[in-house]
């Protein structure tokens, strides 16, 4: 958004530091001490004892053939196909360098296999017989092209990004390994779906923040306004789900849950989802908006604490302007087959809109928006603050004073034009126009009876 990321911000003075470091450092530690009373105790799972052996294979030969009639069709036509059979060389298990006949696949979902195509087998044995057992084709191995995508992925943002791109990896790794070993065993063995995810997004966020952009004044500002900021999301969620009356039962996936894992609150995970689903939009825009304010501050030493805030909070609505859609639309790109399967639906628009689950998702872009766009004035306000302050703590400390008429303008290092007073610099553009552009004050700026024309 137009920061320049690579330079390092200037650092904050010792008494803006101390205060950032005694309201975040309480923060992450009752942070840590939630996460260790919430880690989940029960490692048991779910029985995975019943599923059927998975092998991996490689085709070597299809052979089709035309559908034999049935009775359910009219007239003794065929069935839908395809039909025939394919021959898989096996890779492991019991039959491993063997080749087994397999049906070819069919039906909605079916993968379509050549000759070559690496899939995965799955063993099937006759309850009637143990002793007879049977194959068939799942699915496609999609373990090589994965990897490969995710090689070229972690290349093109190292390439791109550099120290910070390698710090931004680490940091998508650390949130896969909070989410997979916290926030879902933590939900799936009962817990509370709501806390646990503000207790993980919290552990995302400040692990996260500060590995990819440095133990700074500016990223603690950027740390403290996601917190806040997913605090409000939390209670807002809660009052807006309370008041539509959701149930979280509004997908077909939380029902098929709900049948495996009756003791998981889909209320409570619902409120979660919109927890973890606003975080990675706050983050961007709380340090985006961190970043504007520093930068604002170093381009014009001169701005007040209320030019930066307006001037920042500026940049922060056309970030919301854009960011609201994106939003929207990744909820909607998420749920695009139901999205159309709700166009099929003989029921009224009124009906459809206020359905559990075209609710549920109105309710997700309404909260996840007001959020975002309360962090924009909250981490703006705490930036500029916590800027300026610094900037008067470190004026005082190079003994300029109270700024009154006879301390003279700090300086900066040799060969730079000196800080101005922010005084002279109003008076300056504000004089009026003179014809001679050629004078100037011992300090560096303009006469005020004379034109800024050429100092400018």
């Amino acid at each position: 958004m137009g920061a320049d990321h690579n330079r390092p911000a200037p650092s904050a003075p010792p008494g803006v530091r101390r205060i950032l470091v005694a309201t975040v450092v309480p923060l992450v530690v009752v942070t840590v001490v939630a996460a260790l009373l919430l880690w989940p105790r029960d490692s048991s799972g779910v029985d995975q004892g019943t599923d059927p052996p998975r092998y991996h294979g490689t085709v070597t030969r299809v052979l089709t053939e035309a559908c034999p009639p049935t009775p359910e069709t009219p007239e003794g036509g065929s069935a839908a196909g395809p039909c025939g059979t394919v021959t898989v060389k096996v890779a492991d298990g019991p039959d491993a360098g063997q080749e087994v006949q397999t049906p070819v696949p069919s039906g909605p979902g079916a993968p379509t296999v050549a000759v070559g195509d690496e899939i995965i087998l799955v063993k099937l044995t006759d309850p009637a017989d143990p002793t007879a057992s049977s194959y068939n084709i799942a699915e496609h191995q999609r373990g090589k092209p994965l990897v490969w995508l995710v090689l070229l992925f972690a290349a093109a943002i190292v390439a791109f990004g550099r120290w910070r791109g390698l710090a931004a990896l680490a940091g998508l790794a650390a949130s896969f390994a909070i989410l997979l070993a916290f926030v879902l065993p933590g939900i799936s063995a009962g817990g509370s779906p709501l806390l646990i995810a503000i207790v993980g997004a919290a552990l995302i966020m400040f692990v996260v923040l500060y590995l990819t952009h440095g133990v700074t004044a500016q990223t603690s500002v950027a740390v403290l306004g996601t917190l806040g900021s997913l605090v409000l999301t939390g209670v807002l969620g809660t009052l807006a789900t309370a008041a539509t009356h959701l149930t979280g039962y509004g997908s077909e996936d939380a029902t098929t849950l709900s049948m495996f894992q009756a003791d998981v609150d889909l209320h409570g995970l619902l409120l979660a989802g919109i927890i973890i689903g606003s975080l990675g939009v706050l983050d961007d825009v709380t340090v985006t908006q961190a970043a504007t304010v520093t930068e604002l501050a170093h381009a014009n030493p001169g701005l007040s604490r209320l030019q930066l805030y307006r001037a920042a909070t500026r940049v922060g609505r056309a970030h919301i302007a854009s960011t609201v859609n994106t939003i929207v639309l990744a909820y909607a790109g998420a749920s695009l087959p139901l999205l159309l399967l709700l166009t099929a639906d003989s029921r009224s628009v009124t009906q459809i809109l206020t359905s559990e689950f075209l609710a549920q998702e109105i309710v997700r872009s309404a909260v996840a928006t007001l959020g975002l766009i309360a962090a924009v004035p909250l981490t703006t306000a705490l930036a500029a603050l916590v800027t300026t302050a610094g900037r008067a703590a470190a004026r005082t400390a190079d003994g300029d004073g109270d700024g009154g008429a006879g301390d003279e303008p700090s300086r900066t290092p040799e060969g730079s034009r000196p800080v101005p007073d922010r005084a002279e610099a109003l008076r300056a553009l504000t004089a009026p126009r003179a014809g001679n552009t050629s004078s100037a004050t011992s300090s560096g700026w303009p006469d005020p009876d004379r034109s800024t024309d050429a100092t400018w």
